[in-house]
């Protein structure tokens, strides 16, 4: 088959495509992308191409891969995953992002949706209060330089030191809520004036906090929701989605500038510049390493200062603490990132750009309460038409580098979006639904309109169907901040 890209793709399964390396010059790997046909025939062609330039990177390994809600991005497709080889691979902001993890949180609770809707509107005003959104947005926790330092090296246990958590959310954090080998020398005065200001806050686009509803008919793997506490009943869960904002944006900004110069001295060709890169091993390699994850720290205590102010929230709404109201945290993990990790190539450096780590059962970088079910897997749709709890699968491990979709991924651009709906519209149609939306800004809410989404029930039925997750619970909105 050939679809609308020109290139040969080769039927793997029927959620698995595979672009040989004949079809590129210059491809060292196959590239692989997960989907069904019809998933498939709606990709924009810039993932076709975008895919298989990444499978020319040196130092890559088995497979250069897309998941199912893969869409064009900057150098590597959104959707995209590639592993290199320690030694003699490359690092890429590419395939990164610019927001730095840029990730996922679910908390839970023991409310119920009986127990919330009378009080909804209350609740979605005290958390826009409490929980600034928008372009530019800064919050509450005041700091100075060497403050900042310590988000950086310490990432959401510097919160945690302060009063912002509970100590044990530590434990439900991917990698603990700090990554190792963080070095704010590396860090740019520019990208710390940036990030000074931003903890705790949601910032714009498709980033956003929602209340949702996880109910019995909805749940499709009882055991493992329940070792995730997911009980159903019509439970009331809030999710976050957001990642270091300004902050990891000037990080990647100021590192492809270094690494479009360091690419001529390395002998470096690539087949787009927005692939910038070095050798991880380099001087270079390893200062955006650090950097990155400086970045990736801050993003980390982004979401446990949120986690902190939701908690406030609900107690202010409900006249409970967060402990009270059983609002434990179920899972944060990054989608903009790169690790390194151990496969049975050895050590590689993978990279997740709009892909979400999904480790199976048994694997000791999981807390041991879910080392039995695997790693929770938070994946968001729209903000009309829901989102998913998923369990990692052995299967990811062994096929896609441990990896997953993160979410529907677009189909249409912003500018699309809002040419065929306005903000207020959009809020008084979903309201009607019974979607209770607050935004900072109504242009800004038209960009994300469920129609400019894929369906994501049928994103998540691949990569179920494909094996590498497992989906565990389905979870609808009923209130939504923007920026």
């Amino acid at each position: 088959m050939r679809f609308n890209t020109g290139m040969k793709v080769v039927r793997i399964s029927d959620e698995v495509w595979e672009i040989p390396v004949t079809e590129k010059p210059g491809m060292l790997v196959p590239a692989r992308i997960y989907g069904t046909e019809s998933i498939l025939r709606a990709m924009d062609t810039g993932v076709f191409e975008q895919v298989t330039n990444v499978a020319c990177l040196p130092g890559i390994r088995r497979y250069a891969l897309c998941m199912p809600d893969g869409h064009w991005g900057y150098g590597f497709p959104i959707g995209g995953v590639a592993a290199f080889d320690v030694r003699s691979g490359i690092i890429s902001p590419g395939g990164v992002g610019y927001d730095v993890n840029c990730g996922m949180r679910l908390i839970r609770t023991d409310l119920t949706r009986e127990d919330v809707q009378p009080k909804l509107e209350r609740l979605m005003t005290e958390l826009f209060r409490r929980v600034p959104a928008g372009v530019g947005s800064t919050g509450f926790v005041s700091m100075d330089r060497q403050a900042f330092d310590g988000v950086m090296t310490k990432g959401a246990r510097w919160c945690i030191e302060r009063g912002y958590g509970w100590h044990r959310d530590l434990e439900r954090i991917e990698e603990r809520g700090c990554l190792s080998g963080a070095d704010p020398s590396v860090v740019s005065d520019h990208a710390v004036k940036r990030g000074m200001n931003q903890l705790g806050t949601l910032g714009s686009g498709n980033h956003y906090l929602e209340v949702q509803v996880a109910s019995n008919d909805r749940i499709f793997d009882r055991e493992t929701a329940e070792a995730f506490g997911i009980t159903g009943q019509d439970q009331i869960v809030v999710m976050v989605h957001c990642g270091s904002r300004g902050f990891g944006h000037q990080v990647a900004s100021d590192y492809l500038k270094v690494f479009e110069k360091a690419m001529r001295r390395y002998g470096i060709a690539v087949k787009d510049q927005q692939l910038a890169c070095a050798p991880f091993l380099s001087e270079e390699g390893q200062d955006y390493f650090a950097a990155m994850n400086c970045a990736a720290n801050a993003a980390f205590a982004n979401r446990q200062v949120i986690t902190h102010q939701v908690r406030e929230a609900f107690a202010s709404v409900f006249g409970r603490s967060g402990e009270e109201l059983g609002m434990e945290l179920v899972y944060d993990v990054a989608h903009n990132i790169a690790k390194v990790e151990r496969y049975s190539e050895g050590e590689l450096v993978v990279h997740r750009k709009g892909a979400t780590r999904a480790f199976g059962p048994g694997s000791q970088d999981l807390p041991a309460c879910y080392r039995s079910v695997g790693q929770p897997v938070i994946c968001g749709g729209s903000m009309e038409t829901g989102s998913y709890l998923l369990a990692g699968t052995a299967r990811a491990a062994a096929d896609t580098f441990g990896s997953t979709m993160h979410g529907s991924g677009r189909t249409m651009s912003r500018t699309q979006a809002k040419k065929s709906i306005s903000g207020e519209q959009l809020q008084q149609q979903m309201k009607q639904r019974g979607i209770l939306v607050k935004a900072v800004s109504m242009s800004g809410l038209a960009e994300e309109a469920g129609f400019a989404y894929k369906n994501i029930s049928d994103v998540v039925e691949s990569v179920d169907r494909a094996g590498i997750t497992k989906k565990v619970a389905e979870l609808r909105p009923i209130g939504n901040i923007k920026g």
